[in-house]
């Protein structure tokens, strides 16, 4: 299955409490859950065919990815400690970059205070 950007945009959007932003720049897309960023994206580089996501992700899983995948290297202009780069056209299939974006999402969901949890849960039930 190809991986688009509308693909990227539906499956950020149906999960509870996300919004989309353009903070930085026109380019960089933003996806937030309780006002943190889970996953960045270049519009020019899905444009130019050189698709690529910034993830949060547990600082030692991180590593073991690194090491594992040639296509997850630290986060670009990011926290390298907490942050990962995944090239969507290397050895990153479709499917462990559905799951890392799920992890970053939890991680950031986990994140929030319990209030703010729960109010997403809330509008989401």
């Amino acid at each position: 299955m190809i991986f688009t950007i509308q693909d990227l945009y539906d499956y950020c959007q149906d999960k509870p409490g996300v919004t989309e932003h353009f903070p930085f720049d026109e380019d960089t897309l933003v996806f937030k859950v309780g006002g943190k960023m889970f996953c960045l994206t270049s519009l020019l580089e899905w444009e130019k065919g050189t698709p690529s996501l910034n993830l949060k992700c547990d600082p030692e899983r991180a590593e073991e990815l690194r090491a594992e995948f040639s296509g997850i290297t630290p986060g670009y202009h990011m926290s390298k400690v907490h942050w990962n780069t995944v090239s969507l056209t290397t050895d990153v299939d479709h499917e462990l970059a559905l799951q890392l974006i799920d992890e970053s999402y939890d991680l950031v969901f986990e994140s929030l205070t319990a209030k703010a949890k729960a109010q997403i849960d809330e509008e989401h039930a």
